[in-house]
């Protein structure tokens, strides 16, 4: 299974054994930070919205693409506030990887992933970008992670050329 999240609606056709979500037409309230998913109920969050029908599909993944505007150097508000949902999917135990401390995860298939940014015309907020995703990829279980940016105009035809790797 692969999935492909993305802040803005896509006039795309995806290959056999993707799955698309639209952040934008989804529910999802931001993280309360009450750490609620690891104690009170553990790989489950507490809030009961479309977030929690996503990210087991995230953890499940294969391969996964996420399609999000570049604000101030990071993800826009759908896929911030999606990923930061996802945390249920990781445990509050701490492991080393490659010298650095990073979350064990719960279950979660190991994964490619790509990112498609749109809005980041200056490189030096192109290369911040770049950094966060390589940092978050430790924490999410990704072996390999490449960025594909491009611009709004461009978008579906980029997702399409991703797709078709």
């Amino acid at each position: 299974m692969n999935i492909l999240l993305t802040d803005r609606p896509l006039t795309i056709s995806l290959p056999e054994g993707w799955d698309m979500v639209d952040l934008s037409q989804q529910t999802i309230a931001p993280c309360l930070g009450c750490f609620g998913c690891w104690t009170k109920t553990p790989g489950r969050c507490v809030l009961r919205d479309d977030a929690v029908t996503i990210y087991p599909r995230i953890a499940k993944s294969s391969r996964v693409l996420y399609v999000s505007a570049v604000v101030f150097g990071g993800y826009d508000v759908p896929m911030k506030t999606m990923l930061e949902r996802a945390i249920p999917i990781q445990k509050p135990y701490i492991r080393l990887l490659d010298g650095e401390t990073h979350h064990v995860q719960r279950d979660v298939a190991p994964k490619e992933a790509d990112i498609v940014a749109y809005g980041a015309d200056a490189q030096e907020e192109r290369d911040l970008f770049r950094r966060l995703v390589e940092r978050n990829a430790k924490n999410m279980n990704f072996t390999a992670v490449r960025v594909h940016f491009t611009t709004a105009d461009r978008l579906d035809e980029t997702v399409e050329e991703v797709l078709a790797q």
